[in-house]
């Protein structure tokens, strides 16, 4: 590991906060911090936090002794001042004297001592950072320490590679208690450069912003040094089809065995992330992967993203799907069914005052594939993923140099029922189509709206469009993901949906929007252009909800087909054949997959939209038609019955109102300001 340490870097983010207002000491925290934070061999997603001790001025011009400290949610790796919350010292200083404190008046009191009351909580370690003396501390869960300390010698690793130049700290729950335990190792050894937490993470500090960092760099480099020792060939493969099914084959499987079903509700659903390495296929095609995956987390803060132990499944074989997604789903509830064991016996133990979280993994081991992270956002899944590959690193080097050895259960159950936690999980709001991946084509006005309707709901979208770079900045403006894909053509498709169930697990909304408006007089129009019209307008429509239901059959948790049908479906214009034809067909479309599939629990709507600035309906084309009628472009746009242009908003409200419509099926919403004349009813 070496140093990131820019001296040019360190004065420019002084010069740069300096311009704000912000002092040399927390302008360096907010340095140093980033480098640790940029570093995954470091710290991943929340874990970790730094300090510095400092002055600062109240709001009532009074100075104090300050402590600034990772407040709780930054991100390390993009924290800025803000980020780091100052506590007055004193007060915190005081409190070691104290035999016992809970974790909320720990936190109470913390709060109580902020110069801004407006500020995030100050990280749970903030009393071990306030107990030691030296200005700059850094926390880390460095990920070669981690398989140094997570050994049943683990201490004696520990003292054999610092060498008396670390401290070691027994393990505790993060709170008081390990402040307390932290600051007497300190005490016995006060030229210690820094301290192992064991089972846990490591501590250095110095004088200097750059002192502490380069502690922790040199430290950590030791461990790896140290793991290099280790065996060159950690894990023996186990048997592994000739033919691996693909992970966009199986990860709809997956998914839909994981959703948590409830008599007249939505299903809870999970997006799934898929991940695979050369490190990743040695780990998971282990002989003895059942007993080195499923001793615990490797380090307590990762059982809350991760809980403590994955889904281990069978190897599956292409062509034999069947028999993969029976053996999925057993696994599944055997999974569920000691997890419940686990939380009455730990429960139990703590005098049954916790509320039991959801039972199912949040990471999946597949041998022959890779492995999966799960979430109820794509975020969630995303971090699931990155600390299963770092717990992928940290059982590999562990096993190298010895026996992969965490926390005992009980431990862990702690952190995952914290109490802390448990409060913040019960603020949570789930927005509607949380944990549902939602496929929209074509990244017109519609389309991006749609897509923005969608995600603010909660979905995972995904955008394909003929056009990859249009259907690439409709995806980000959702954090979703874009996909160049010609809708007429079926491997293109094909393609596309492979791509989503890599990236998401599976698909459980489709907006079939694409589509281009061919015009004629239907007796002159050439075979060709209605022909061109039928394969985007009507077989483009049934491509792509064919390839959308063989997904959802997989998860076997329903769905939602929504189609952009136009009111020239019903309602044909004059010259408009070459578009209308098709689009009526589509619409008898929608309807058949409504009778086909409603068993399965897989909704099939339409929009009859009309008169929307897109590409189909052009400013130019508007100036034609509005000439044409003797009117104004906007008495053309506003003409219905509520003398109101209809906007590719309201058509982006009508398809979330069908995807969240778990009563309705075979319907026609229109969304054209009143037209009487293409009324269905």
């Amino acid at each position: 590991m070496k140093s990131q340490w820019n001296d040019d870097e360190a004065k420019r983010a002084v010069e740069v906060y300096g311009a704000d207002g912000v002092n040399e000491d927390i302008a360096l925290r907010v340095y140093t911090t980033r480098l640790i934070g940029r570093d995954p061999l470091l710290v991943l997603h929340g874990g970790g936090n730094t300090s510095v001790k400092t002055r600062a001025v109240d709001d009532l011009g009074q100075e104090h002794d300050v402590i600034a400290v990772k407040g709780s949610g930054a991100d390390m790796a993009e924290i800025e001042p803000w980020g780091l919350p100052t506590v007055k010292l004193g007060p915190l200083r005081e409190m070691r004297a104290l035999d016992a404190l809970s974790d909320e008046a720990m936190v109470n009191t913390q709060r109580l001592n902020l110069l801004n009351a407006s500020a995030p909580n100050p990280s749970v370690e903030t009393l071990l950072h306030a107990f030691l003396p030296h200005k700059f501390v850094d926390h880390a869960h460095a990920a070669a320490v981690l398989s140094l300390v997570d050994q049943p010698d683990g201490v004696a690793l520990a003292r054999e590679v610092y060498n008396g130049r670390m401290g070691i700290v027994p393990y505790i729950a993060p709170g008081f208690d390990l402040a307390k335990a932290a600051a007497d190792v300190f005490d016995e050894k006060p030229d210690v450069e820094g301290m192992i937490l064991h089972k846990h993470g490591i501590f250095t500090f110095g004088d200097t912003a750059q002192d502490a960092y380069e502690r922790m760099i040199e430290m950590v480099s030791l461990a790896e040094s140290r793991l290099r020792q280790g065996r060159p060939v950690v894990f023996q493969g186990a048997h592994i089809p000739e033919a691996p099914a693909s992970a966009a084959e199986i990860a709809p499987i997956l998914r839909g065995a994981c959703a948590i079903h409830r008599p007249g509700q939505e299903p809870t659903r999970f997006i799934a992330e898929f991940r695979s390495s050369p490190a990743i296929l040695d780990y998971v095609n282990g002989a003895e992967l059942t007993s080195y995956s499923q001793r615990g987390v490797v380090t307590p803060d990762h059982i809350i993203r991760t809980k403590n132990k994955p889904l281990v499944v069978p190897a599956p074989e292409s062509g034999k799907l069947d028999a993969f997604t029976q053996f999925v789903e057993a696994a599944v509830e055997t999974y569920v069914a000691e997890y419940d064991l686990y939380f009455a016996r730990e429960n139990e133990a703590v005098g049954g005052t916790k509320t039991k979280l959801d039972p199912m993994p949040r990471v999946i081991l597949v041998p022959g594939v890779g492995l999966f992270g799960l979430g109820r956002s794509a975020k969630d899944a995303a971090i699931a993923g990155d600390l299963a590959e770092n717990t992928v690193r940290v059982i590999t080097d562990a096993e190298a140099i010895g026996r992969y050895e965490p926390l005992p259960e009980s431990d862990l159950f702690a952190l995952e029922y914290w109490s802390l936690e448990q409060a913040k999980l019960a603020k949570q709001v789930v927005k509607p189509l949380t944990g549902q991946v939602a496929v929209v084509t074509g990244a017109g006005a519609i389309g991006t709206a749609t897509a923005k309707a969608l995600a603010g709901d909660g979905a995972a979208v995904a955008v394909l469009d003929v056009d990859g770079d249009a259907a690439a900045e409709a995806a980000r403006a959702v954090k979703g993901i874009g996909i160049a894909c010609d809708v007429t053509k079926p491997d293109d498709v094909a393609r596309a949906f492979e791509a989503v169930c890599a990236r998401f697990g599976g698909v459980d909304i489709l907006v079939s929007n694409a589509g281009a408006a061919w015009q004629g007089r239907i007796g002159d129009v050439p075979d060709e252009v209605l022909r061109k019209s039928f394969e985007l307008n009507f077989f483009a429509h049934q491509t792509v909800a064919r390839e959308a239901v063989a997904i959802m059959q997989k998860q076997g948790t329903g769905g939602a087909l929504l189609f952009n049908i136009s009111k020239q479906a019903v309602n044909p214009g004059q010259n408009f054949g070459p578009y209308g034809l098709p689009k009526a067909a589509t619409m008898l479309l929608m309807r058949q997959y409504a009778l086909d599939y409603g068993a399965e629990g897989i909704r099939s709507n339409g929009v009859n939209a009309d008169r929307i600035r897109s590409g189909l309906l052009t400013d130019e084309m508007i100036a034609t038609r509005s000439k044409a009628r003797g009117v104004t472009e906007t008495d053309y746009m506003a003409g219905n019955l509520l003398h109101a242009e209809v906007t590719a908003d309201d058509v982006a409200q009508a398809f979330l109102a069908l995807a969240k419509a778990r009563k309705t099926t075979g319907h026609v919403e229109t969304v054209d300001g009143g037209n009487i004349a293409a009324a269905l009813r």
